[in-house]
């Protein structure tokens, strides 16, 4: 992960991954720790497949643990600011209406918490970027990356 690049979370997108960082130190890493004493149990260890594949779950918990760690002690939490005068920024739902008329909504959210599924996309995505900042009734151009120009207006902001 780059040092010196900035995360931001929600205040639930931290709270998420506190969470998850909760589970895998504890009922995650005990319950790996049982499989490995359970798989010890079967002999020889060098033809173990239960054993091997114990210890790679054991050690890709860890890594995850601490890449949590990492993005947490990093990421800055952007709280809600008052709906009065709302921009687009991270923890903001925007409706959007594009030049047919056709309207979507995204909710603005930090790298780590971008779910196309659930319509979050990351204030760095081409979308993202270009409507951070922007209030309601601005029309804003997003250039995809294959370099096709797109027109929204800015409907409504909601926190």
């Amino acid at each position: 992960m780059d040092n010196t690049k900035k995360i931001e979370l929600t205040p639930e997108g931290r709270q998420r991954l506190i969470d998850e960082l909760a589970f895998r130190e504890g009922e995650k890493h005990d319950e790996i720790v049982e499989r490995i004493k359970e798989a010890r149990g079967f002999g020889d260890l060098s033809e173990n497949s239960e054993y091997d594949a114990a210890k790679e779950e054991e050690a890709r918990n860890a890594s995850r643990i601490n890449e949590i760690r990492q993005i947490l002690s990093m990421a800055t939490v952007v709280e809600a600011g008052s709906s009065r005068d709302l921009t687009v920024s991270i923890g903001t739902t925007v409706e959007l209406k594009d030049e047919k008329g056709k309207t979507s909504s995204f909710t603005i959210v930090g790298t780590t918490e971008t779910n196309s599924l659930e319509h979050k996309i990351s204030n760095e995505s081409p979308v993202g970027s270009a409507l951070v900042g922007h209030k309601k009734g601005d029309e804003v151009e997003v250039a995809a990356p294959s370099g096709k120009t797109r027109t929204y207006v800015i409907v409504s902001i909601s926190r």
